[in-house]
């Protein structure tokens, strides 16, 4: 990747088509966000892309319910 911003992003012309769709953004080892992208222009040897949506990635599945402050984070089982 060459560039990177809020809104898209930029990659060298040579290695790049014209993408859309659903694209993962990695640093290193580290996902950063899944995103929606489109093919904005090509300028300069770059390719541009925008972001239609970009939703940061997390380790945990999202909860579908409200958790209580004070729930308890473990069960312990009977042995």
């Amino acid at each position: 990747m060459v560039r990177f911003w809020d809104k898209g992003f930029a990659v060298d012309a040579e290695a790049a088509p014209r993408l859309r769709g659903l694209v993962d953004i990695y640093d290193g080892t580290r996902h950063l966000f899944q995103c929606l992208i489109v093919a904005a222009d090509e300028d300069d040897g770059e390719m541009r892309y925008d972001f239609k949506r970009a939703t940061p990635a997390t380790d945990h599945v999202p909860l579908d319910f409200e958790r209580p402050d004070d729930a308890p984070v473990g069960l312990i089982g009977q042995g």
